[in-house]
């Protein structure tokens, strides 16, 4: 190829492709392609670049038909496969009515043609086994995409536009050209004879993009006329240190987030400790490991949940996500609970026959193992006991026995109390959290007395005394030392 506009393109590109890695030897590549001027500039480049042997790139010129614009779209449609013949490209042609997934999804033409456009490329990328999706978007949609994004209030993330790879769904979406602005892709068109068609709806305002494109680019040009090339600028600055806040968020949260089943959590003070930027990128992170939608993870809920942490007082709140997920304070905690972790311990029974028994504690990964022992005054007395920990006098309870969850109203007789407190005011004082109470199991007898709230507080029911003669011990501990103790 000789030193033309398209030749230097060419050559640019095959530098942007090594220095981003766009590309790896033996690669298929789908090239969209709708037949404007960028994609198809794009594939003349790629069909040149893949024209090195030893890269071994194997190309798929891809256009959709989204079922609009009647005739105009089925000469495109033409157009791009007769420009795939001429290259000796393989051509894939899909086939969409978008305004009936308008209908059915109520979203907007310009948002229902993007998602049914991306869908088919993927699917082509599938059906022959790509591995990356080559797009045409160049530095001018570049500009464009950054003033859309500060005029929907994006953060730092948002500002850094669109990057060169990125990977989706198995699949690498890369953009060759974002470094190539549109008058270079025009020169090559006219120096090289290379046609193109010119899609008309690129001229309808009633698209956002285009209306940026064609009114408010131009009236900010006036107060810099290098504005695209600005605004690419800012791009690749925020891009970088975007990339630098992720990597940090990335080593707090393995530091500071702890994984409770489904709960993810951290510790107040260890958060505070981070600076502010950090403190919502960090929030964010735990938001895209959760079941929520792009909507209910926006800056206002991110800084909801921050400004909830660091403040002093309530102490205990929640605040519902969406989708189901909570978030919710508790003391020096916060966590994030989704819907799959709002769980109760079920009931379970067991007869005093049926000593020893064990009755695993669902989503505490802990036992209860319950023991009836007889023994003299002393060696009874001796027993040592704790929050873990306790004895009963055997002949003081009325059998069987049941292991529960908490349920309203649930009220103990406490030692050194004439009456009774409520299970709820001894979580409490104890400062359990609110998420866990109902994980908390509840030993009471056949008589309906609780008699113990194991790793919290017993009660004042059958207490060991000097005339005891037979006890039942319980004890509970981590299901790993059960096993340990079984092996």
């Amino acid at each position: 190829m000789k030193e033309t506009a398209l030749y230097r393109l060419t050559e640019q590109v095959r530098r942007i492709g090594r220095q981003e890695q766009l590309w790896s030897t033996g690669d298929g590549i789908v090239v969209a392609v709708s037949g404007g001027v960028d994609s198809t500039v794009l594939l003349h480049i790629m069909k040149e670049i893949a024209a090195d042997e030893t890269l071994g790139l194997q190309l798929i010129c891809a256009h959709l038909h989204h079922g609009l614009r009647g005739d105009e779209a089925d000469r495109d449609a033409e157009f791009v496969r007769g420009l795939a013949e001429r290259l000796g490209v393989p051509f894939d042609l899909g086939y969409v009515d978008v305004r009936s997934y308008m209908k059915e999804t109520g979203k907007s033409l310009e948002l229902a043609a993007r998602e049914k456009r991306y869908e088919y490329l993927h699917e082509v990328a599938e059906r022959y086994g790509a591995s990356s999706i080559a797009l045409a978007h160049h530095a001018d949609d570049q500009a464009e995409t950054v003033v859309m994004r500060v005029l929907r209030g994006s953060g730092p993330s948002g500002l850094s536009g669109m990057r060169p790879k990125r990977r989706e769904k198995n699949v690498e979406l890369i953009r060759p050209l974002l470094r190539i602005y549109k008058t270079d892709l025009l020169l090559a068109c006219r120096e090289s004879g290379i046609p193109f068609v010119e899609d008309s709806s690129n001229r309808d305002k009633e698209f956002t993009r285009n209306s940026i494109r064609l009114d408010v680019l131009p009236f900010l040009g006036q107060y810099n006329g290098q504005l695209p090339e600005s605004l690419n600028r800012l791009a690749e600055l925020a891009a970088a240190e975007d990339d630098y806040l992720q990597l940090e968020a990335s080593k707090s949260y393995d530091i500071l987030v702890r994984k409770e089943g489904e709960i993810l959590s951290f510790s107040i003070p260890l958060f505070a400790t981070l600076h502010v930027a950090l403190q919502r990128r960090l929030i964010k992170l735990i938001l895209n490991y959760l079941p929520l939608s792009t909507e209910d993870r926006d800056f206002v809920k991110i800084e909801a949940i921050r400004q909830g942490t660091i403040q002093d007082r309530p102490t205990t709140w929640s605040l519902d996500l969406g989708g189901g997920v909570k978030c919710v304070r508790e003391y020096d905690m916060i966590r994030f609970i989704p819907p799959a972790a709002e769980s109760r311990i079920p009931h379970h029974t067991y007869l005093v026959e049926q000593f020893p028994a064990e009755v695993p504690i669902e989503g505490m990964d802990q036992s209860l193992l319950m023991t009836r022992l007889g023994a003299g005054r002393e060696g009874v007395l001796a027993k040592a006991e704790g929050n873990n920990e306790a004895i009963f006098d055997a002949d003081e309870l009325v059998y069987p026995l049941t292991v529960r969850s908490r349920i309203p109203g649930d009220a103990m007789k406490v030692m050194g109390l004439n009456g009774s407190k409520k299970v709820k005011d001894i979580f409490i004082d104890a400062k359990i959290p609110p998420s866990l109470r109902s994980r908390i199991p509840i030993l009471t007898d056949a008589a309906g007395r609780i008699l113990w709230i194991p790793g919290v507080r017993r009660s004042a029911v059958a207490a060991v005394n000097p005339r005891t003669t037979s006890v039942v011990h319980m004890v509970l501990v981590p299901t790993e030392v059960r096993t340990h103790l079984e092996d």
